[in-house]
């Protein structure tokens, strides 16, 4: 419990140090996927158990943030990792698919204030890696636990955290 009030008052802070210059961009992967089953993964498989009460944590994590926008790609995972906490903010999600990063990097570059941005383990470091942030970012196939935090400006700084 104290560990999230001090990341509570650490998001508080980001935010409020950037809201007048620069957008606070959060990023994360989707919460852990459901499997299909005997075959594998299914082509657009929704969240695990465990991926929604990421998903639930997520929005927890950010319930202090007034968030401006929240984008996602198609996929259900995307869209369902980021549903509660758009439902707790009363934003609408948008969608930009997964290959468009550089129209999504564009929305972000104009954002004012804090947007939640949730991706895949390919897109997010691109995303960040296209908003200046340096060195470049990996995220394992078995991480869904990166909270990326990116302050934009002439010279980003990223803070990574982990959730549960």
């Amino acid at each position: 419990m104290l560990k999230r009030f001090i990341l509570a008052g650490l998001l508080l802070t980001l935010t409020a140090t950037a809201a007048s210059a620069q957008a606070t961009v959060f990023l994360v992967r989707h919460a852990e996927r459901a499997d299909s089953g005997a075959g594998g993964m299914a082509s657009d498989p929704s969240l695990s158990e465990a991926g929604r009460a990421r998903a639930e944590s997520l929005a927890a994590m950010l319930k202090d943030t007034k968030l401006m926008a929240i984008f996602t790609t198609e996929f259900k995972r995307t869209q369902e990792t980021a549903a509660p906490t758009a439902a707790a903010q009363h934003v609408t999600a948008t969608v930009v698919k997964a290959d468009e990063t550089a129209a999504l990097v564009a929305k972000l570059k104009a954002a004012k204030g804090a947007v939640l941005v949730v991706g895949h383990s390919n897109t997010v470091p691109e995303v960040m890696t296209a908003l200046g942030v340096k060195p470049a970012v990996t995220i394992a196939d078995s991480e869904f636990d990166n909270l990326f935090i990116v302050l934009t400006g002439t010279k980003p700084t990223m803070v990574r955290l982990r959730y549960k």
